[in-house]
């Protein structure tokens, strides 16, 4: 008998230690930033200015058309086509933060009337009606920064019409209407590439007032039969003309026809340099419901980089991501929430309810990933509290005042390398993402002020920005409701 209990003690012995071990691993409570390379990059970035409108060699265009080479072509960055347009990084992350809030704000009060009801929620679905032969395939796209171009968001360079006119797109996964500058026009912004003509396209072809696709748009009228769309955006941007059906083409050797996008005549806003818009968001308009895309991923290069990477549809998330669900917000089907359940610093996931970061029945709350906002905003309790556990473990980097909506910086002048808190996203299915340290701890000079790159909120909607997920390979599987994080994968 004696021998059975401390059998059994011995086996929940080591139970608990099993137990105990999962739910309490082993982890870096503390990561290095290389302050000398991000100050570099500061000051490199203006020295990119000597090569504006530079365009494809003849080296890469014949890449990009060689039969033997996949559904891709080579990346650009915006920096090396146009330069910064600021007299300083100061000013230049003063401006990108002054258009960040903004944005933040629209998407927030998209969100609000929608949950209220006040929107068109009822969309008419695309119908498979197989004009277009769209059949999933594997394409591939380059994702550029679009830092200088008076925009925080990124860029791919792709082909409209046939034959393709080139031009640079920014890519947004918070809208579904794709839309490019047109000829003639009205009032068109300034554009890296020549405004495109659709007269000099074969595929060009208008839709008309009964077509699904028109019928699909938020904000739509008829001109004799002709379908005319209207796309604005929080920060006063905005866009009209017709709607149509082209060709896009990705890399001079992969192209989809009868896309749906609008042709802009009269355009106003920060899209400076680009052209247009690809919507990358998740409803019926956006180019992946367009193209019946079952999953798509995008790595978002450094903002102050001259490197580049890739848009991808209908490739597989590489093996090693890092996997959370993928929810939709059944009041609007355009963003991609993540079901985010905490947040760790130096290894202590923080306090706070666990319906802090919960989307509702009701539309309202949850945690959406944007490639178009910049900074991650959390709910003000949550941000509280992660940004009072950070300084507490950075307690030895000598703080300065704040920037903008940065409440938390340091003046890192004399040092190369400093030691910081790590900093984690945990997801409901027991994932944890770490976050590389200049993903947090940004500069905003070039003198040596860096920030905590998080803001708080005071709206129940998080928003992951696309600072934090520079470097990252993120795969949307739409098919499966499953979002892939993939630190160094571009």
């Amino acid at each position: 008998m004696e021998k059975n209990i401390i059998l059994t003690l011995i086996i929940l012995s080591i139970g608990a230690s099993s137990v105990l071990s999962r739910t309490l691993p082993t982890t870096t409570t503390t990561t290095i930033l290389d302050v000398s390379a991000a100050l570099s990059r500061t000051e490199q970035i203006f020295s990119l200015n000597t090569q504006k409108n530079v365009p494809l060699s003849e080296h890469e265009v014949q890449h990009q058309n060689s039969p033997n080479s996949p559904l891709t072509f080579h990346l650009h960055s915006r920096l090396s086509v146009r330069g910064a347009s600021e007299i300083d990084y100061k000013s230049l992350t003063l401006a990108r933060l002054g258009r960040d809030s903004l944005r933040v704000k629209a998407i927030q009060t998209r969100l609000d009337l929608a949950s209220l009801g006040i929107t068109k929620s009822d969309l008419t679905p695309l119908e498979e009606t197989g004009d277009s032969n769209l059949e999933e395939e594997k394409l591939e796209a380059p994702v550029i920064s679009g830092t200088s171009q008076g925009s925080g968001e990124y860029f791919s360079r792709v082909g409209i019409g046939h034959p393709p006119s080139q031009a640079y797109m920014v890519l947004d996964t918070g809208s579904d209407v794709s839309w490019v500058q047109c000829a003639p026009c009205a009032d068109c912004y300034q554009q890296a590439d020549p405004i495109f003509n659709p007269t000099l396209s074969s595929s060009f072809t208008p839709l008309t007032c009964d077509a699904h696709q028109c019928k699909s748009l938020d904000v739509s009228e008829c001109r004799n039969d002709t379908c005319l769309y209207e796309v604005s955006y929080g920060d006063g941007s905005y866009t009209v003309g017709d709607f149509v059906t082209e060709t896009i083409t990705f890399g001079g050797s992969a192209a989809v026809n009868n896309v749906a996008i609008g042709c802009g005549h009269n355009n106003e806003g920060l899209f400076v340099g680009a052209a247009g818009l690809i919507g990358l968001g998740g409803g019926a308009l956006s180019f992946p419901s367009q193209i019946n895309a079952s999953s798509f991923s995008y790595c978002l290069v450094d903002r102050d980089s001259d490197s580049a990477s890739t848009l991808e549809f209908g490739s597989a998330a590489p093996v090693d991501s890092v996997t959370a669900p993928l929810l939709r917000n059944s009041k609007m089907d355009t963003f991609y929430y993540v079901d985010l359940s905490g947040v760790s610093v130096a290894g202590e996931v923080l306090t706070v309810p666990p319906s802090t970061f919960q989307l509702n029945d009701n539309g309202e709350g949850g945690v959406i990933v944007d490639s178009g906002t910049a900074v991650t905003r959390l709910q003000t309790e949550a941000y509280n509290s992660m940004r009072d556990a950070f300084k507490k473990g950075a307690k030895d980097l000598p703080l300065t005042n704040g920037v903008a909506l940065f409440d938390t910086c340091y003046d890192l002048s004399s040092r190369k390398s400093v030691e910081v808190p790590t900093v984690s996203f945990h997801f409901s299915n027991g994932k944890e993402l770490g976050l590389p340290a200049k993903n947090y701890l940004i500069p905003v000079d070039s003198s040596g002020t860096f920030c905590f790159a998080f803001a708080p909120t005071s709206s129940s909607l998080g928003i992951i920005g696309n600072v934090q997920q520079q470097g990252t390979r993120v795969s949307y599987d739409l098919a499966n409701s499953v979002i892939g994080f993939s630190p160094k994968k571009c």
